[in-house]
């Protein structure tokens, strides 16, 4: 009997070592679809990322359709998933301070510099505003010059006027008024039905759109604009009391490789699946529509206030805008100079 009770807590505290040394899986609530970029390629190298980082003992595992794409902020902050990403625009005002990198410049540049100047910026004068309250950010990031989709060709701006165009938030609506459209709040995967039974005429959407949610089918015409009628700003965020859970040293490890450098793989990955978007719309004989100088320069004047209502709102927060988007801008320049991410960096299933 009492070789059998030794044996017995032998056995219970081997089996509590083995729990305690088992991975910590956190769980990621994703909302676009599986061929997405951010679940081929963010995710999946994030992951992997993580799990050397820590040597093994926090892995992570990826759950779709967990919640629309704007229920996700309440599902961390509730903790029924781990992690997960934002789109700013869907949640209105809450979130200001982000809509700086979305206003047009009318000057090209890959989203990985501005995801990175983002993170910058964000470290550097938006943290302590607390609009993120409730999660812990790990990440930022900015899609592609935002385009605008449609079912027939257009000469000029005023052929937009009155026309049903698919919007998300944050600075594309304030675009959408300035255009005269009216705008229609659809998520991005709800823009295809919608586009097939008539509800809208087109779409505010980025360039990796045209394949990832096969717009390119429907909305034949993609009209562009230097730099993008606007851009788009998201975050990467989780849960505080998952954070708080992990061990310093595993912490330091997931910071090691999030952050900037999260950041950094997110804007990697819409440069790359905006390459992609093109070409798909190409092979299906979509036509691009550049306007003429002076329309460009007609929608210069529509945007031109954008930056100082921006500022104004900034400020209302507590934030210098006018030292907050100097900074912005001149980190895009500075991240120009600094070597990015490279292919074999990154899980890329279509690469």
């Amino acid at each position: 009997m009492h070789k059998l009770a030794t044996l017995t807590t032998l056995t219970a505290l081997s089996l509590g070592a083995f729990q305690g040394a088992a991975a910590t899986e956190l769980q990621v609530s994703t909302w676009a679809g599986p061929n997405h970029g951010v679940n081929t390629i963010v995710w999946p190298t994030w992951a992997s990322w993580v799990e050397e980082a820590t040597e093994g003992r926090v892995t992570v595992n990826v759950v779709h359709d967990m919640g629309p794409p704007g229920a996700q902020m309440e599902l961390i902050a509730d903790g029924v998933a781990d992690v997960t990403w934002l789109f700013h625009g869907l949640m209105p005002g809450r979130f200001e301070l982000t809509k700086l990198p979305e206003l047009p410049t009318f000057e090209d540049f890959p989203s990985e510099h501005a995801s990175v100047a983002y993170w910058r910026t964000h470290k550097e004068y938006f943290a302590e505003a607390g609009e993120h309250r409730g999660v812990e950010v790990i990440g930022l990031g900015v899609h592609g010059p935002g385009t605008l989709f449609l079912d027939e060709s257009i000469d000029s701006l005023d052929d937009l006027d009155g026309k049903r165009v698919r919007i998300g938030g944050g600075v594309m609506a304030d675009i959408s008024n300035a255009l005269a459209l009216t705008g229609v709040a659809l998520p991005p995967a709800g823009t295809y039905e919608a586009a097939t039974q008539g509800v809208v005429d087109g779409a505010m959407l980025t360039l990796e759109g045209l394949k990832s949610f096969r717009l390119a089918e429907v909305l034949p015409y993609t009209v562009q604009m230097p730099g993008g009628f606007y851009r788009g700003s998201f975050s990467l965020v989780i849960n505080p009391d998952t954070w708080a859970s992990l061990s310093e040293e595993d912490r330091e490890a997931i910071e090691s490789v999030s952050g900037e450098r999260l950041s950094r793989l997110f804007g990697y990955m819409m440069d790359v699946v905006d390459v992609r978007g093109i070409e798909f719309a190409e092979q299906q004989g979509n036509t691009f529509i550049e306007l003429p100088a002076e329309e460009v320069d007609r929608f210069q004047q529509m945007a031109a206030e954008l930056p100082g209502k921006w500022k104004a709102e900034a400020e209302q927060k507590g934030v210098d805008g006018e030292a907050a988007r100097a900074y912005f801008l001149e980190q895009l320049e500075a991240v120009g100079e600094e070597e990015g991410l490279a292919a074999d960096e990154v899980i890329d299933p279509e690469a």
